[in-house]
């Protein structure tokens, strides 16, 4: 949600403490420069594609 307003992750639960949890993630704020080095690591991992087309 930090970087773009309209790009929410749904996460999967079947227990509702879990999704108490999950909502929790609303409340926090990262500062501009946390969200500069999640980018900056983020760039690092080589992401692979391995999925089978059918």
């Amino acid at each position: 949600m930090a970087q773009k307003p309209f790009i929410v992750p749904v996460p999967g639960t079947i227990k509702l403490h879990n999704l108490e949890e999950d909502l929790g993630a609303l409340d926090i704020q990262f500062s501009e420069e946390e969200l500069k080095e999640f980018r900056d690591q983020f760039s690092k991992i080589n992401l692979i594609d391995n999925r089978t087309t059918y």
